[in-house]
């Protein structure tokens, strides 16, 4: 068995990242998972979060919004609405946002069609900065 195996980021726009990794974590719907080279198969939801991933002695950061990953034994791919190394985030901008959308959820009811949206925004939000604060 391999050491390594390939993780592959997609979005809409373009593939994001094709790379030999030694392992990853990522935010699914249920809570983060890791996988690791000749991990079983499965499919799931992905939230917005942080994927964190080694490659030899560096380890990278991209922050994610929601999509999909299929694991398998010897590659990952994770579609994706959106992804952003650190170098993409402005983190002024994404302060500014995330403020607003504190005081959004303030009033927002959990009824309220939005709320479910607002969630996800908030936690790319935060995931964006944490990417940021890694600097990768």
């Amino acid at each position: 068995m391999s050491n390594t195996f390939l993780l592959e980021v997609v979005t809409p726009g373009r593939r994001l990242l094709s790379t030999e990794i030694s392992e990853f974590t990522a935010p699914g719907a249920l809570g983060e998972f890791g996988v690791l080279p000749g991990h079983t198969a499965f499919v799931t939801v992905l939230k917005p979060g942080e994927v964190v991933y080694k490659k030899g002695g560096e380890t990278g950061h991209i922050a994610i919004g929601k999509g999909y990953a299929e694991v398998s034994a010897d590659r990952t791919i994770l579609l994706v609405d959106s992804g952003e190394f650190s170098a993409d985030i402005k983190l002024e901008t994404v302060k500014a946002a995330l403020a607003k959308l504190e005081e959004a959820l303030k009033t927002l009811p959990a009824d309220d069609p939005e709320y479910q949206a607002t969630i996800e925004a908030y936690e790319l939000s935060k995931a964006r900065i944490k990417v940021k604060e890694h600097g990768k």
